[in-house]
């Protein structure tokens, strides 16, 4: 056997040449920082009828949110703003506190997803991943419905929730209705 050392608790095949890659056999496949991810929830009309807006895996076979490896120069909440204008087209206000987290397989390991809450004030027509990405906005009992990790839709569920309660700043009011 190769000369192996250990990293966080995940094991490097050091004679692979290139450090910070993982072994494949078995284990992880890629360096440590591909497995903490971040993304967004992308909201729209929160105080009245609210909408999320989800968007396609590249191959068009889930629905799911803006999200992707967090880049070591970026924090999470940076990261995942640029998720979101690469692979939805849009800009928003991003809440500084992350609403939660959750966790799925991939490349041999778990990766854990930070999620924030965007309220969305720009929709791009073009943007960088168009051409491999369908979106749509959808109410929150539909996005729940449409995503396939159980963790992303906890969060859209508790969010939902949230977004039922009156807010908490008496400056910030609903729209009136008769």
């Amino acid at each position: 056997m190769g000369n192996r050392s250990h990293s966080l608790g995940a094991s490097q095949d050091s004679s692979s040449g290139s450090p910070g890659r993982l072994r494949s056999g078995g284990g992880r496949t890629k360096p440590d920082w591909y497995y903490r991810q971040s993304g967004v929830i992308p909201l729209r009309n929160r105080y009245h009828h609210p909408s999320f807006l989800l968007i396609t895996s590249r191959k068009g076979s889930r629905w799911l949110i803006p999200k992707g490896i967090v880049e070591p120069s970026l924090s999470p909440r940076a990261s995942a703003a640029q998720e979101a204008l690469e692979e939805a087209g849009i800009r928003g206000s991003i809440e500084p506190t992350p609403l939660g987290r959750y966790r799925y397989r991939k490349w041999g390991g778990m990766c854990t997803v930070t999620v924030f809450v965007m309220d969305v004030t720009e929709v791009l027509d073009d943007w960088p991943e168009a051409s491999s990405r369908r979106r749509r906005w959808v109410a929150a009992p539909d996005a729940a419905r449409l995503l396939s990790r159980s963790g992303l839709k906890r969060l859209v569920r508790r969010l939902a929730r949230n977004l039922q309660q009156p807010p908490n700043n008496p400056e910030i009011r609903a729209p009136y209705s008769p």
